[in-house]
C-alpha cells in the first residue's frame, strides 16, 4: 500500500504527515522501519491538545496475576469502550521503502495491525496503529488522548478469542525521539501499544510533531467472541468531556 503524500493544503484544510522512525529488534536482528500515519484537518480542530497527565516519560507498566499467553491469531476487531472505539483491524505490513504500511485514510472506522510483531495475547508487544483525523473528520483513535490507567482494551481474534488489556498508561513522543526500546523492547509478558499522532501541529511543514502511545497489559485470555459487543458509541462523547474537565 502506497503511503500518501500530502502537499500542504489552504488554511482552511491543512494536512498532517506524522512518521516515526523505529529500529525493530528481533530474533533476526535489527531492521529499520517508519510508521507514517497521515491525514487532514479542519483549522481550529484536531488532536493538537494533550492532557497534561501525558507526558513524554515511558509509563509504568504494571503486572497483575499471570495470565496464560494466546496462541498466535489475527486480530479481527479492537473495542475501547471508555472511548467508544469499536472498529475492525486489518493487517498492515511494510513498503518497500521500509514505511509501515497504514489503514486507507478514507475509512476513518479502521485500525491496522503490524503483522511483523506478536499478535496480541502473544508474548511481547503487539502494535496496533490508526489515524486520528482527516480531512472530512475525527478518525478512529482521534481520542486514544484521553485513555487513563485501567482503562480496558479488548481485541477480538480470527480464532475465537479476546485479549482483555488494562491500559498502564500514556505516552507523547516527538517522532524525532520515538522510544524505540519502550515500545519494542523485548518482553515476555503479554503487552499492546496503540500508537496515533497528535500534540502540535506545525503549519509549514503539514505534520503532527509528536506521537501518542498507550501502554497496556494483558488481565485476561478467557473471553469468546461470543461475548464481544460493540460498544455504543452514544454518550461517549459526553464521557469524554467529563474526563476533559478533569484534566
Amino acid at each position: 500500500m502506497h503511503l500518501p503524500r500530502h502537499r500542504r493544503k489552504p488554511p482552511a484544510r491543512l494536512a498532517l504527515t506524522a512518521a516515526i522512525a523505529a529500529a525493530l529488534v528481533g530474533a533476526g536482528g535489527a531492521s529499520v522501519a517508519a510508521f507514517t500515519l497521515a491525514g487532514g484537518l479542519s483549522a481550529g480542530a484536531g488532536a493538537t491538545g494533550v492532557p497534561a497527565s501525558v507526558t513524554t516519560a515511558v509509563p509504568r507498566q504494571a503486572r497483575d496475576s499471570p495470565v496464560e499467553a494466546l496462541a498466535r491469531s489475527v486480530p479481527a476487531r479492537i473495542r475501547i469502550p471508555a472511548i467508544g472505539v469499536s472498529a475492525p483491524v486489518m493487517k498492515v505490513g511494510k513498503n518497500a521503502d521500509g514505511t509501515v504500511q497504514v489503514p486507507p485514510l478514507g475509512d476513518h472506522n479502521l485500525a491496522g495491525w503490524y503483522d511483523y510483531g506478536p499478535a496480541p495475547g502473544q508474548p511481547g508487544a503487539a502494535v496496533i496503529l490508526g489515524h486520528v483525523d482527516s480531512a472530512t473528520g475525527s478518525s478512529v483513535f482521534f481520542d486514544l488522548r484521553y485513555l487513563r490507567p485501567g482503562d480496558r482494551i479488548y481485541v477480538a481474534l480470527a480464532d475465537g478469542n479476546v485479549a482483555a488489556f488494562a491500559v498502564d498508561g500514556l505516552q507523547k513522543a516527538a517522532k524525532t525521539a520515538f522510544p524505540t526500546a519502550a515500545v519494542y523492547g523485548s518482553t515476555s509478558y503479554p503487552e499492546l501499544r496503540l500508537i496515533t499522532c497528535g500534540g502540535p501541529f506545525d503549519t509549514e511543514t503539514g505534520h503532527y510533531l509528536d506521537n501518542i502511545i498507550v501502554y497496556a497489559h494483558m488481565i485476561d485470555s478467557g473471553g469468546s467472541s461470543a461475548n464481544f459487543q460493540r460498544s455504543s458509541m452514544r454518550g461517549h462523547r459526553h464521557h469524554i468531556q467529563q474526563r476533559l474537565v478533569g484534566t
